[in-house]
């Protein structure tokens, strides 16, 4: 993600902040990224860098009539830009600023087998309780731990892995 992309999300964000607009903001920005993915020609429309940036305005207008005033014009200006095509990028962002408003940190759990519903609320309740935060997590299975769990929480990285450890120790052994 390009330094201009968060630029952008916190500008929407710190707008929609401004107005307490985040919701509808965050819904049809959602329903704009979404309709790129399944709309092979909206996609071709924000993302052609050889479309005049005002015949993509105007169409943009079209598509984006009786939507958030707020977004329309903040779409508007991507499109003047030319930056419509990093479109995603910047509404992941803006989801990222709007999870830390909120307080919600997002954690990737990996473990060697997988967690059954209840395993996993109990060590996501138990990571909330240390970090003060509500988590939300994905979750993912690598056998090649062997056992145990890595837990990735932005940059911080706790390795509680049978394979994490047998690292650790080949290590020490090689430097003693």
């Amino acid at each position: 993600m390009s330094v201009a992309d968060r630029v952008y999300a916190r500008a929407l964000f710190e707008a929609a902040l401004d107005e307490k607009r985040l919701e509808p903001v965050r819904e049809q920005l959602a329903q704009v990224v979404a309709a790129e993915a399944e709309v092979p020609e909206l996609r071709e429309l924000l993302r052609n860098p050889q479309l005049d940036a005002r015949a993509r305005a105007a169409a943009l207008e079209d598509v984006l009539a009786g939507g958030d005033e707020l977004l329309r014009n903040f779409l508007l200006l991507l499109a003047d830009k030319g930056r419509t095509g990093r479109l995603e990028e910047i509404a992941s962002e803006f989801e990222r600023l709007l999870a830390e408003h909120e307080g919600i940190v997002h954690a990737e759990l990996t473990t060697a087998v997988e967690l059954s519903d209840d395993e996993a609320r109990e060590l996501l309740g138990r990571i909330e309780q240390a970090s003060g935060h509500k988590v939300e997590a994905t979750r993912s299975v690598d056998p090649g731990l062997i056992g145990g769990i890595v837990v990735q929480v932005g940059s911080h990285r706790l390795d509680a892995s049978v394979r994490g450890r047998l690292d650790r120790l080949r290590r020490e052994l090689a430097n003693a």
